[in-house]
């Protein structure tokens, strides 16, 4: 196996775990308090409407997305969930900071503990991490790694 097809092969593979650890993570954050992340999302002025089914809804994504992310049969599609994920999360973000005067955060564990530009640079790392495995996975032929 040359250098690059190394590269195709593992780096999906990397992120694809490293993405799946963050989700797990955020999810069980959720959890672990979840009236407290059930009572945040009431208060953002985008989700009051949404927020219980809203609550249920993010921990069980993101655990479904950690699933897929581990099975290689499911890997690419559920990078572009990542991917779409992520993007909704930053997108949220950016909208609740331009036009809303109070911004609750229902974000769990070391994530509530960022500011806002450092947790929009977080959600961008990842987003970036989720292209370049989506670019690299579907480039060339599919690549399976091979457990000897």
């Amino acid at each position: 196996m040359n250098r690059l097809t190394k590269i195709q092969v593992w780096l999906p593979y990397t992120v694809s775990i490293l993405c799946a650890i963050m989700f797990i993570y955020a999810a069980t954050s959720k959890l672990w308090d979840f009236q407290q992340f059930e009572v945040q999302l009431g208060q953002s002025p985008i989700l009051t409407t949404y927020a219980e089914w809203v609550a249920w809804s993010v921990p069980v994504t993101e655990y479904i997305l950690a699933l897929l992310l581990l099975t290689e049969r499911f890997r690419l599609i559920a990078l572009y969930g990542s991917l779409g994920l992520m993007t909704m999360f930053t997108t949220y973000i950016i909208l609740v900071l331009n036009f809303s005067d109070y911004i609750p955060c229902s974000c769990g564990g070391v994530l509530e503990d960022m500011g806002w530009t450092e947790h929009i640079m977080f959600n961008i790392f990842f987003i970036v991490l989720s292209i370049t495995a989506i670019l690299l996975s579907t480039s060339g032929q599919p690549h399976q790694i091979q457990v000897s």
